[in-house]
């Protein structure tokens, strides 16, 4: 039996005929070799594919032209400082292996985060280091379909340390202050807060995703002003890097420190010590609450500012537990 012929996939079968010889007579002119149609579902070649990425040469020409622009101060930086560009190119590039293969960060409801305009998100605060507001900013941005920037406050400690003073301005962050707080939102920016602080991030291991106070509502006040979405977010997995299971208050006074740390790691295996453990990270964003439907004087509120407080803490603390029970181990 004649081997049968294999069509490619993608091509359709064509009708058999055989081609005339060439030089016999009332048969007409040898018929020229018919061309191949190409499918719509063939492979295209490797010339008329398009690129999935930049080439090397291109790679290098962009950071050579980023150097550049640092060395003749040719970017731009707003009036709190940040740039744009660095943070693009080089602190999120930095993060990233720790956000992506060290936590594992799982993002949820990212959706809930607008599109364009001022929001306030409003999250948990652990961990002992304040990594947990590093890798909400990663989340944001790699994970919103508009790749939005999250401008977090953070307390005055940050911006009186050498070095992280600077790149924190850099990375967007600011003050937490209300006034700071209102003009980003008023711009449309996207502002983090966690309202719990040094209480919330310092707190014994014991105490693990159990929400300490949350000040006295100034965020809340600071979006009824802005009328801009507040966004409750709850973080799993921050609390376990950094086991405290002490603080030497006495230490912490001598260095102007709110806490020093004990931990099972850290100081008795030194540097060693301060390598966070790699838990699994779970960032869950919550629906907005809006407040662009109260009157102006509803900031000045106080009955109003406990009750949106409230709320928004109670949200956070029934995704945290409901996280919890959904977590298979805290490692994987």
């Amino acid at each position: 039996m004649a081997d049968a012929k294999v069509i490619p996939f993608g091509e359709e079968p064509r009708a058999r005929r055989k081609p005339r010889r060439a030089g016999r007579p009332g048969r007409g002119p040898a018929l020229a070799p018919v061309p191949e149609a190409r499918s719509e579902l063939a492979e295209p070649a490797p010339s008329e594919r398009p690129a999935t990425g930049r080439s090397l040469e291109e790679r290098i020409a962009g950071g050579l032209s980023f150097l550049r622009r640092r060395i003749t101060g040719e970017y731009d930086v707003d009036d709190f400082g940040y740039d744009k560009e660095l943070t693009d190119q080089v602190l999120m590039s930095l993060l990233r292996p720790f956000y992506d293969k060290y936590f594992r960060v799982e993002v949820k409801g990212v959706e809930n985060i607008p599109a364009e305009g001022g929001a306030l998100i409003v999250a948990n605060h652990s961990g002992t280091l304040p990594l947990d507001g590093l890798m909400l900013q990663v989340a944001v941005h790699d994970n919103h379909p508009a790749e939005r920037h999250l401008r977090l406050l953070a307390a005055d400690l940050v911006f009186v340390l050498p070095v992280i003073n600077e790149l924190a301005r850099k990375a967007g962050h600011t003050l937490a202050c209300a006034e700071d707080a209102q003009r980003l939102l008023e711009r449309g920016e996207v502002v983090g807060v966690m309202p719990e602080g040094f209480k919330g991030i310092g707190k014994p291991f014991a105490d693990r995703y159990k929400l300490q106070r949350f000040g006295r509502g100034g965020f809340v006040s600071t979006a009824l002003k802005a009328g801009v979405p507040i966004v409750p977010c709850s973080i799993v997995g921050a609390e376990e890097i950094y086991p405290m299971i002490g603080n030497a208050k006495t230490l912490a006074r001598v260095l102007g420190l709110p806490y020093f740390p004990i931990t099972p790691t850290f100081p008795w295996l030194g540097p060693l010590g301060a390598l966070p453990l790699p838990t699994k990270w779970t960032i869950q964003f919550g629906e907005p609450i809006a407040t662009d439907g109260y009157p102006p004087e509803a900031a000045d509120d106080p009955m109003l500012m406990f009750n949106l407080t409230d709320q928004v803490r109670e949200t956070i603390q029934h995704t945290l537990y409901k996280l919890l029970v959904q977590r298979r181990s805290v490692f994987f």
